[in-house]
């Protein structure tokens, strides 16, 4: 993928909270669009909680992206990846639109045994199922692609620990789009004007990445024919794995956030079936009120650890992360009623400090995975660690809906918390190195 590029800059380069912004919220939409907003969808025209959890397993192109990840290292350059890949993401993204076009009508009222198996069997369904699978693996290597951008622009630790409230927040802010503006859509208009308003936006950024992103890489290309690619891949995977205490690193990625994975694999369908919550309530509840809290939860969070260095801030934020799951196995319990002003109250509440809560272990992640980086493989290494920390909340979520099916939400939710207690213990055995701290304002830019 050949570009002409100048030589690498050891600073960041100009206008950088700019380019982290668009295209943060590039990555954040294409994952948005597969794991949420099609559930909603399919949600929506009646296809039954054993199915929807299955959709989780979506998530299989995150956890594997390690294995093509080398590649990216290897041929050209990340910036002609990222603009590849993203047109490919417009084009996918507005197939989406076409696909509903022509599905199942919305159920009101929840699903039945037989609106489910109409659901299931729409020829535009499974249409749709094909071409998430497509999108998830575009999507993923979109992911790659902008998170080693950022790590080859900008090599500093510290300044990477500056950025990440930046980061998490703009993500957020794709998430917010997702869940409130396109449901919204969704619930005024129609589904195939929501996905391809999806596919609008994300061609508007590709248009401003292709004339701002900026360059400052040389194309590269693997030495040594076919073997020398092999003996990279080999050196990239088995390099990861040249650290201290491996085998415990790999335990606290895989656990750290799989409580939260397992609560949010049947958060949709608990709200929308479980507690009867209308799409446009849905709108604002997860996608302004939910995901700002998560926001503001990420930037507690960067800002702690840039204030206080990771070893002191991680116990903190890690217990304020895992706690907040007992206040959804009450809603559980409690059932309130979104008919009422006070029940709609009182689920409101608790989604946004479930999300807040959530939003304070996002960086904690994204800042240890960095630092168990090396320079040579940033986006193997990274693909790797983010992979590793997703798969077994894919696997988890992959079977919340046989979980519900069997023992209800509420068993599920306490079940999150269980899953959640050995990343606490591997806390107290982890290394946790803190970076020098830079005198750089706190997170956020």
């Amino acid at each position: 993928m050949p570009e002409a590029h100048e030589a690498p800059a050891s600073d960041p380069p100009r206008s950088t909270p700019t380019w982290v912004s668009t295209t943060y919220f590039a990555e954040g939409l294409p994952y948005m669009m597969v794991r949420y907003l099609a559930g909603v969808y399919l949600t929506d025209v009646g296809v039954k909680e054993l199915y929807l959890g299955f959709l989780n397993f979506l998530a299989l192109p995150w956890n594997f992206k390690w294995a093509w990840a080398p590649a990216l290292d290897l041929f050209g350059t990340k910036r002609g990846w990222l603009l590849k890949v993203e047109a490919l993401l417009v084009l996918v993204i507005a197939l989406m639109g076409l696909c509903v076009l022509g599905g199942p009508a919305v159920v009101h009222g929840g699903a039945t045994a037989l609106t489910s198996a109409t659901a299931v069997a729409s020829l535009a369904v499974r249409l749709l199922v094909v071409v998430l699978v497509v999108a998830a693996f575009l999507a993923a290597t979109h992911d790659i692609a902008i998170d080693s951008f950022y790590m080859e622009a900008i090599t500093d630790p510290g300044e990477q620990a500056k950025y990440t409230g930046l980061r998490v927040m703009t993500y957020r802010m794709a998430v917010i789009f997702t869940r409130s503006v396109l449901v919204a859509t969704a619930g005024w208009l129609s589904w195939s004007w929501s996905f391809l308003g999806a596919a609008i936006t994300l061609g508007l950024l590709l248009a401003f990445h292709y004339v701002y992103l900026p360059r400052f890489e040389r194309p590269r290309a693997a030495q040594d024919g076919p073997g020398g690619v092999l003996r990279q891949y080999g050196r990239a995977f088995v390099s990861y794995l040249d650290q201290p205490k491996i085998g415990l690193v790999l335990l606290f990625l895989i656990t750290y956030k799989l409580g939260d994975e397992i609560l949010f694999s049947m958060h949709t369908p608990f709200l929308l079936r479980g507690l009867g919550v209308s799409k446009i309530d849905l709108a604002w509840m997860q996608g302004l009120l939910g995901t700002g809290a998560g926001i503001v939860g990420a930037l507690v969070s960067a800002w702690a650890v840039r204030r206080f260095g990771l070893r002191r801030a991680v116990w903190p934020l890690t217990l304020g992360m895992n706690l907040n799951i007992w206040v959804y196995v009450w809603l559980a319990w409690t059932r309130p009623d979104p008919k009422l002003a006070s029940g709609l109250a009182t689920i409101a509440a608790i989604l946004a400090y479930e999300q807040f809560a959530a939003g304070l272990g996002n960086a904690v992640l994204m800042i240890y995975a960095m630092r168990t980086c090396k320079p040579e493989f940033k986006a193997a290494h990274y693909a790797v660690a983010s992979a590793i920390w997703s798969i077994f909340g894919t696997i988890c979520g992959g079977f919340g809906g046989a979980i519900v099916e069997r023992v209800g939400y509420l068993w599920l939710f306490v079940l999150s918390f269980v899953a959640a207690l050995p990343s606490m213990v591997c806390l107290f055995f982890l290394p946790l190195r803190d970076e020098p701290r830079s005198p750089a304002p706190a997170a956020g830019g």
